[in-house]
């Protein structure tokens, strides 16, 4: 498996402009993160650097508690994976991200953080 690109996502950080949510704020991009296969935490946080550390254990315990992501510890090594049910949500998710990609200059000269209270 291949390393997370600490340049995955944009500095204008996709979540905000999507107008879709999984589960919360950073649900979608932990999904695409783990898309590859099971990601420990900290492999976890080099795409996801804007995220505190305690948003992002929310985010996981929140897609834990949708049954999207799983949790298995080994010995002291802790590693989060897709469920089949998070795995479902790759084709529409992918669908989701290229909708994004072609209307990207839209949604960016649309977005007016004040009207959505950030």
């Amino acid at each position: 498996m291949r390393p997370l690109d600490p340049q995955m996502f944009d500095d204008l950080c996709p979540s905000t402009l999507s107008p879709v949510r999984i589960g919360d704020k950073w649900g979608a991009l932990l999904v695409r993160c783990l898309a590859d296969g099971p990601r420990r935490y900290s492999e976890l946080r080099i795409p996801l650097a804007r995220i505190t550390p305690k948003a992002m254990t929310h985010s996981l315990r929140t897609l834990e508690r949708l049954g999207l992501v799983a949790r298995d510890i080994d010995g002291r090594r802790v590693t989060y994976a897709l469920t089949p049910l998070g795995r479902s949500l790759l084709t529409p998710l992918n669908a989701m991200c290229a909708w994004s990609d072609e209307h990207w200059t839209e949604l960016v000269d649309a977005y007016d953080p004040e009207a959505l209270g950030a």
